[in-house]
């Protein structure tokens, strides 16, 4: 799988009730580091923007945890409820969504696909370098098919 971003990976994909904490626990792959840093997000020069690269990376490799918290700080970025931020919104609950099904909350991971679904309804054509049609038809896929449905993100940039 293609990376977009330089930043290593964490040491372990957060899985809750299955390994330490990433933030609370000292055992965990981020303690001490500091949370939701102020970054910068321009959506038309997304491609300059680490962290929504890295949450890319952490998506498209099942950190779904990680992807989470690395997009959240691009969704603060972008402004919550701007257009982009309902976009970025939706690729978050999609990721929460893929650790809900690996959690094996099957029902959750539906619903919780499908709230990203409509956070994302206002963009059909690429977005953020994505193909928009192409990813909601795999999040589509997804919530009939979660057992058996793989979900990436191909960004259209050449790092």
């Amino acid at each position: 799988m293609k990376r977009y971003s330089q930043q290593p990976f964490p040491a372990y994909t957060f899985i809750p009730g299955e390994n330490p904490h990433p933030t609370r626990d000292p055992g965990g792959h981020s303690y001490g580091k500091e949370e939701h840093e102020k970054i910068e997000f321009d959506p038309e020069h997304w491609q300059q923007c680490e962290s929504y690269l890295y949450g890319i990376d952490l998506f498209n490799h099942g950190y779904w945890w990680e992807a989470h918290e690395a997009l959240e700080a691009v969704w603060i970025a972008a402004g919550r409820t701007t257009p982009t931020g309902y976009f970025i919104q939706g690729l978050i609950q999609v990721a929460v969504a893929k650790l809900k099904q690996q959690q094996s909350f099957t029902d959750v991971a539906q619903r919780m696909a499908a709230d990203g679904l409509d956070k994302m309804h206002l963009v059909n054509t690429e977005f953020l370098g994505i193909d928009v049609p192409a990813f909601r038809a795999r999040v589509k896929e997804f919530i009939r098919e979660p057992a058996t449905t793989s979900l990436h993100i191909e960004l259209e940039f050449q790092p």
